[in-house]
């Protein structure tokens, strides 16, 4: 799995080899990778819609919200449940 992304890594051991640096990069990019998959995403967040005061939490009205273009409305916000 390859991607392009820019990341800043900060790393406290400073006798790391160029080996364990690509090594620890691969597997941020992994968990990365996993937490940024839609149902993942889906899962850990909620709408909060003030217009009808409403807390939506099904996952196919949320994905129908992720995947428009704009939203239309003022004051629906994607909350996060953490």
């Amino acid at each position: 799995m390859t991607s392009n992304r820019d990341l800043l890594v900060m790393f406290r051991q400073h006798a790391m080899t160029q080996q364990d640096i690509d090594k620890e990069l691969s597997q941020l990019n992994n968990m990365l990778f996993t937490t940024e998959r839609l149902d993942n995403f889906v899962g850990a967040h909620e709408i909060l819609d003030l217009n009808r005061y409403k807390i939506i939490s099904n996952p196919v009205e949320i994905k129908k919200m992720i995947r428009q273009k704009k939203l239309t409305k003022p004051f629906v916000f994607f909350n996060n449940k953490n």
